[in-house]
């Protein structure tokens, strides 16, 4: 019995570590490129840089993933409950057209970026991306306070917003 409580605890452990929150990207996140809308790559990093001082909300997402189009209406409401918030949207489109259409179809307000890689791809890994769409929540420090939220958190998102302010 002893042994079978042990295997509970490390088992336990083990899964809570690796859930654990984030509070920093790693340095392969910080040194992948993205792309932006006037065709250039840049940094995650510098994106991030971008936003110190600001509270920001950034949101991995694609217009071909229908979890991601069903929670627009819940992100623009997000948006207008906390106009002093940075949001940034990160893209999994597969084309750089189908990403353009999804910006205008989608009216997103906020910057924009591309990665032109999948899911599994390397910035995908490197921010441990297993779903989308994908919301992850900076202080104005740029620390992260919400690593991984989806789309059925954004009462908590909101929730964490305001006590960001």
């Amino acid at each position: 019995m002893k042994k079978i409580n042990l295997l509970f605890v490390i088992a336990f452990a083990a899964i809570s570590c690796a859930q654990a929150q984030k509070t920093q990207f790693s340095d392969a996140a910080l040194s992948e490129k993205l792309n932006t809308l006037n065709h250039e790559r840049v940094p995650f990093a510098d994106i991030l840089s971008n936003h110190i001082g600001k509270v920001t909300v950034i949101e991995i997402w694609a217009s071909w993933c229908s979890d991601c189009v069903k929670a627009m209406p819940k992100l623009k409401d997000l948006q207008k409950k906390n106009p002093d918030v940075d949001f940034v949207f990160i893209s999994m489109d597969k084309t750089e057209d189908k990403w353009n259409d999804g910006i205008e179809r989608y009216n997103l307000k906020g910057d924009n970026y591309w990665t032109a890689e999948t899911m599994k791809g390397a910035f995908g890994q490197a921010i441990d991306l297993d779903w989308i769409p994908r919301y992850i929540i900076l202080d104005k420090t740029g620390k992260i306070v919400t690593y991984r939220a989806v789309e059925t958190d954004f009462d908590k998102m909101n929730a964490t917003l305001k006590t960001l302010k």
